[in-house]
């Protein structure tokens, strides 16, 4: 194959493709949730538990993957990850009880920990500054996409075969992709397809110490002594709760509160989901649009990060919600400022870090989400079993939508505070 102009947005597609399978993977264990617990008697805590095991996993993983993919590069690191969560995503077939599906979502968590942190350090080496939320926000509309598939897909197989058959069908796409990855990446200097005028572009819009050829070891313990680490771990244990909320228990709130038949192709969680795409991809072309037009980096980050939390204090408003669609609305709005949110403090650690620390970054900024993610989901599972028992899961749902509404302002408060000097880390400090 010759050389090809703007290679480097194939490489956003190869990153958004396992991103959306990543997702795909993950989403359908809240798709299945209403056939499952029937056939396997499961409670609200059952369930909030076999999500615990999932992020437990996936909040090692991010620490050990982060480490891992800083070491052997993206290449090998993302190959590795992908297949060990495609065959975890299998294993969930011969499940046969809450605990056995709780290894399995093990399995899953630690595997697709490696995504992110692969993703951003890809995005980090391929990308100027400029460009990167755009990138990010691109590759980051697969968590959307991957929910849109699934809720098409699982239906489907349902219907055609299983249970089991969803999973083992699903699983087998990660296989697929790594086809494609080994065929087409490599990093910029290394990549022949690239043009001259591209590696030109993609280098001069990168730091200097960014562009050095020769890998250079940092200490990683290190980066718990910067205050940049502890905002990004803010941003990411603070609010990536909320979206496992989100991914996990929204099948089951619409089943609850509007008898949303989980069997059949769902028109309304699908435009939420796809709303996500919308945030994902705006909120990172907004941050971007500012750097062009003269902004510094950071200020760019934290002003439009700013705007998506005021805006999402209109989650509280969905208990007032009188009918579907107007729920629908209001969750499609809050969770497409959820992907805006995200893809902003996904670009923090390549802002703020070089390179070689990036993937280390997002791993323990991951892995804090991660945390949060295990937290969330006692006080979710205990709150819907006690109203559930009570004969009001709703006032339970509106509850946690309260919660979800104020802590990114709460979050963003702490970010700014911890970096209102805005420093970037050099490679020589994390010697």
């Amino acid at each position: 194959m010759g050389q090809i102009k703007n290679y480097r947005w194939i490489i956003v597609v190869l990153l958004f493709s396992a991103t959306t399978i990543n997702y795909l993977d993950r989403q359908i264990i809240g798709l299945l949730k209403p056939i499952l617990e029937k056939e396997f008697v499961w409670t609200e805590t059952d369930f909030a538990r076999i999500v615990m095991a999932f992020t437990a996993a996936y909040a090692l993983g991010l620490l050990v993957f982060g480490w891992l993919i800083d070491k052997i590069g993206t290449k090998a690191g993302y190959s590795f990850t992908i297949i060990f969560w495609s065959i975890a995503g299998m294993l969930h077939a011969v499940a046969r009880s809450a605990f056995g599906f709780g290894l399995a979502r093990i399995g899953l968590g630690l595997g697709e920990a490696g995504n992110y942190p692969a993703a951003v350090k890809t995005v980090a080496e391929w990308f100027p500054k400029k460009e990167r939320a755009l990138a990010t926000g691109l590759f980051n509309a697969g968590t959307s996409i991957g929910v849109v598939v699934a809720l098409i897909l699982v239906p489907w197989i349902l219907t055609s075969y299983g249970w089991q058959e969803v999973f083992w069908i699903t699983g087998a796409l990660g296989f697929v992709w790594l086809i494609f990855w080994l065929l087409l990446y490599d990093i910029p200097a290394k990549q022949k397809r690239l043009t001259a005028e591209e590696l030109h572009h993609i280098t001069s819009g990168q730091d200097q110490d960014e562009n050095e050829a020769e890998k250079q070891p940092i200490k990683w313990i290190k980066l718990f002594t910067f205050p940049q680490t502890w905002a990004y771990i803010t941003g990411k244990g603070l609010i990536d709760p909320i979206y496992w909320f989100f991914l996990f228990w929204l099948p089951s709130y619409f089943a609850s509160t509007f008898n949303l038949d989980l069997k059949k192709p769902s028109l309304e969680l699908m435009l939420i989901y796809t709303a996500t795409t919308v945030g994902s991809i705006g909120g990172g072309y907004l941050s971007s649009w500012l750097i062009k037009r003269g902004w510094p980096t950071l200020k760019a980050r934290k002003a439009v990060l700013l705007a998506f939390a005021c805006l999402e204090l209109s989650v509280i408003t969905i208990q007032f919600a009188d009918g579907v669609w107007a729920a629908v609305g209001l969750i499609s709005f809050a969770v497409a400022l959820h992907q805006a949110w995200a893809t902003n403090v996904f670009t923090l650690p390549s802002d703020l870090f070089p390179k070689q620390a990036v993937s280390s970054v997002v791993g323990i900024g991951g892995m804090a989400g991660a945390v949060g993610g295990i937290l969330f989901p006692i006080l979710i599972g205990n709150l819907l079993d006690n109203y559930k028992a009570a004969g009001n899961i709703q006032a339970g749902y509106n509850i946690i939508f309260t919660i979800c509404g104020f802590t990114y302002l709460v979050a963003w408060t702490i970010i700014h505070l911890l970096t209102r000097t805005p420093k970037v880390v050099e490679l020589d400090e994390l010697r």
